[in-house]
């Protein structure tokens, strides 16, 4: 069975979300769901499909949950070795050589990837190509649009 690598926030957005699946929306559908029938045919009756529609997702994100919780492996990056090299869980910031643009990212789980919180995926083309990587190295992206190539200014381990 594959490990799945989640930092520590990722971990515990995962079982908040799995707190309020089973304690809030489970028991709300349910109550949907049986006010649904009390109106009658269920042959015809929207509120109910659509209830039960939703009954199925919620059940269906509760397991994956499940299967992401029981398979995965917590890291506490304030933990690793700090040696300057560029792994799961680091913050990174490069630099764009070629318009020295700089950007920084926290290198995370597919499941926690945001590009909009700058949370890269640990298997994003960027993430690959600096992983195991120094700071001062010099690094080649490999993107749909071409090469970029970026300097690594910074690894913290926060």
């Amino acid at each position: 069975m594959e490990t799945i690598p989640m930092t520590i926030a990722g971990n515990k957005a995962l079982e908040v979300e799995l707190l309020n699946l089973k304690d809030i929306e489970r028991p709300r559908i349910v109550e949907e769901i049986a006010t649904a029938r009390a109106h009658g045919d269920l042959k015809e009756n929207a509120e109910y499909h659509a209830a039960k529609e939703e009954q199925g997702f919620i059940e269906g994100r509760i397991k994956e949950i499940q299967s992401k919780l029981s398979r995965m492996q917590v890291i506490d990056v304030t933990k690793l070795e700090q040696d300057g090299r560029c792994v799961f869980g680091t913050t990174v910031t490069l630099m764009n050589i070629v318009n020295d643009k700089e950007i920084t990212y926290q290198i995370v789980g597919e499941d926690e990837s945001d590009i909009s919180q700058n949370k890269i995926s640990c298997h994003s083309p960027i993430a690959s190509s600096i992983m195991g990587k120094e700071e001062g190295d010099e690094v080649t992206v490999k993107a749909p649009k071409g090469d970029i190539f970026y300097e690594i200014l910074s690894v913290k381990y926060i």
